[in-house]
C-alpha cells in the first residue's frame, strides 16, 4: 500500500504521472462527449450521463417533510444540470429513521414533495432546457436507527462483535424478528406509491452502508428464512422489489444502490472472502445479486462499498482529512478510487444493458470528468455520480457541459459534511457554503463534545 496523501495536483498530467507511479489502472480521456450523451433508464431518459448521488442532509421537518434547507438543496441540484437526481434516504418506517430530521414521505406531506418536484423541474428546465430523472432512495436505518434525539435505537438482523458496542447493541433484544422483516415490503411499497403520486420517476431500495437491508445481505449467522443461505439473505430485498413493482406498475423505475464490498470480515460482511481478512474481496455473491436484481426487474443500479460510520470510510469516500476518531488510511486515495471504479465495472458487466452509476469521483476534483468519460466510453458504467461533490458543487454538471469544472468550487474532501452527520446535525458543505453550514458545523461539534463529556469515563462514543 502507498502512503496516504492529500490532493495536490496542478494539472491533469501531474495526476496521470502519479497514477502511473502507483501502478494503478485509471483510464482517462479528454473527450468528454460520453458525459453529454442521454441515458435510457427503464421508460425514462436522463438527458446526460451525470448524476447527483444521495447524501443525507438530515434537515427535513420533524414529520419528515420539506424544510427550507431541504428545498434549497434540491433546487440547486436540479438547476445544476445533472441528468439524474438520486434523492437522499427517505425512511419507510418511523423507527427506521437515522435522525429525527431524516426525510420520510407520508400521506400528510406527500403534497409538499409534489410541489417541490414541480418547482425543481421548473428550475431545471429554465436553466438547462430539460428536466432530470428523479429517483427517491427508500431506507430502513437498522443498526444506525436513531429516531428520537441522540439516543441509539438499533434494529439489527444479527449480532456483530465488531459493531455492537459502538452502535448501542447491548443484547439480543435489538435483533428483529422474522415477523418484523415480513412487514417491511408493504412499507416499501406504500412509500413507493406515495413517491409515484408525488411525481418521482422511481425509487431505490437502499442496500448499502450497513443499514438494515445492507446488513441483511451479510446475515450469515442469523437463523430462519432471512439468514444463512444467499437466497435467505437476499429475500427481503427481492421481496421489497416485487412489492414495489406490484403497486407501482411496469413504467415506474426500481433502482438499487447496494454495497459490493463491506470491508468487514466474514461472517459479518458482504463481498468478503471467508479467511477473515477485512480487505479480502470476493465478488461472487455481489455479482450474483446484481444479476438477481436485474432478473427481478430492477432498471438502475449503483454500487457502493464500506461503512462510512466505521474506521474505514475511505472505502466509501476517499478523503484528504478524516472525521473525528478516524485513522489515516494505509493506502493512497487513488487506490481507494481505483477500487470503487473496479467494483462499478464488475457490476456493469453483470447488469448487462441495465445502466450502472459509478461513484468515487469526488476526490479527483476538476479532473473527475476525464475519468468519468473514460469509464463510460469503455463500458465500465453508464453514468457518473457525485455525492459529496454535489453538496459542494451542485452546478458541476452544467459547468462540465459548458467549459469545464472550476477548481475553486470543488469539494476538498475535508470530511466536515460527514462529521456534521456523525454529530447528528444538518449536513452541508462547510467550505463552499460556509455562510450557512460553518456555524452549524461548530454548533454540532460543540454539542457532540458536550455529550461525550457527560458520558461515563471509558464508554465508547456511539455513532
Amino acid at each position: 500500500m502507498a502512503q496516504h496523501e492529500k490532493f495536490n495536483f496542478g494539472s491533469l498530467q501531474e495526476l496521470k504521472d502519479k497514477i502511473q507511479a502507483l501502478g494503478l489502472q485509471l483510464p482517462c480521456t479528454e473527450d468528454l462527449s460520453p458525459l453529454a450523451a442521454p441515458v435510457k433508464i427503464g421508460g425514462r431518459t436522463a438527458p446526460n450521463g451525470m448524476a447527483v448521488l444521495p447524501m443525507e442532509g438530515c434537515d427535513a421537518l420533524p414529520d419528515g417533510g420539506v424544510s427550507e434547507l431541504l428545498r434549497s438543496r434540491y433546487l440547486r441540484f436540479c438547476a445544476g444540470g445533472a441528468g439524474l437526481i438520486w434523492w437522499e434516504a427517505c425512511a419507510v418506517v418511523p423507527e427506521g429513521r437515522a435522525n429525527e430530521l431524516q426525510m420520510m414521505l407520508t400521506d400528510e406531506n406527500a403534497a409538499d414533495y409534489a410541489a417541490l418536484l414541480e418547482e425543481c423541474n421548473w428550475a431545471a428546465e429554465e436553466k438547462n432546457g430539460v428536466r432530470p430523472v428523479h429517483i427517491l432512495q427508500l431506507t430502513h436505518s437498522g443498526r444506525y436507527s436513531r429516531p428520537v434525539g441522540h439516543i441509539p435505537a438499533p434494529i439489527v438482523p444479527q449480532r456483530d462483535p465488531i459493531l455492537d458496542e459502538r452502535t448501542g447493541v447491548r443484547d439480543d433484544s435489538a435483533v428483529c424478528s422474522d415477523n418484523y422483516l415480513d412487514s417491511l415490503p408493504a412499507r416499501y411499497a406504500h412509500s413507493a406509491l406515495l413517491a409515484r403520486q408525488a411525481g418521482f420517476d422511481g425509487v431505490d431500495i437502499k442496500a448499502c452502508h450497513r443499514y438494515l437491508m445492507s446488513e441483511l445481505l451479510a446475515s450469515h449467522t442469523r437463523h430462519g428464512k432471512y439468514g444463512g443461505s444467499f437466497e435467505n439473505r437476499t429475500r427481503l430485498l427481492l421481496d421489497a422489489v416485487a412489492a414495489v413493482r406490484k403497486v407501482c406498475g411496469p413504467d415506474f423505475i426500481i433502482a438499487c444502490r447496494f454495497n459490493v464490498f463491506d470491508a468487514h470480515p466474514y461472517p459479518y460482511g458482504f463481498g468478503q472472502q471467508k479467511d477473515g481478512d477485512v480487505w479480502a474481496f470476493d465478488g461472487t455473491e455481489p455479482m450474483r445479486l446484481a444479476e438477481a436484481l436485474v432478473g427481478a426487474g430492477v432498471q438502475l443500479l449503483s454500487n457502493s462499498a464500506g461503512n462510512p460510520y466505521y474506521i474505514y470510510p475511505q472505502v466509501t469516500r476517499p478523503f484528504d482529512t478524516s472525521s473525528q476518531g478516524i485513522p489515516i488510511p494505509q493506502e493512497h486515495p487513488l487506490q481507494s478510487v481505483e477500487r470503487l471504479f473496479s467494483f462499478t465495472a464488475l457490476v456493469q458487466q453483470a447488469a448487462g444493458q441495465v445502466p450502472v452509476i459509478g461513484n468515487g469521483y469526488t476526490w479527483l476534483r476538476q479532473y473527475a470528468p476525464y475519468f468519468g468519460a473514460a469509464n463510460i466510453a469503455r463500458g465500465a458504467c453508464r453514468m457518473v455520480g457525485f455525492g459529496r461533490g454535489s453538496i459542494a458543487y451542485p452546478d458541476a454538471p452544467y459547468d462540465i457541459l459548458h467549459g469545464g469544472m472550476q477548481p475553486q468550487k470543488c469539494c476538498v474532501a475535508c470530511s466536515r459534511c460527514t462529521q456534521i452527520m456523525r454529530d447528528h446535525g444538518r449536513t452541508g458543505c462547510v467550505i463552499r457554503n460556509g455562510a450557512v453550514y460553518a456555524p452549524l458545523y461548530r454548533q454540532y461539534r460543540a454539542q457532540a463534545d458536550a455529550r461525550a463529556g457527560k458520558a461515563a469515563e471509558g464508554a465508547p462514543e456511539l455513532v
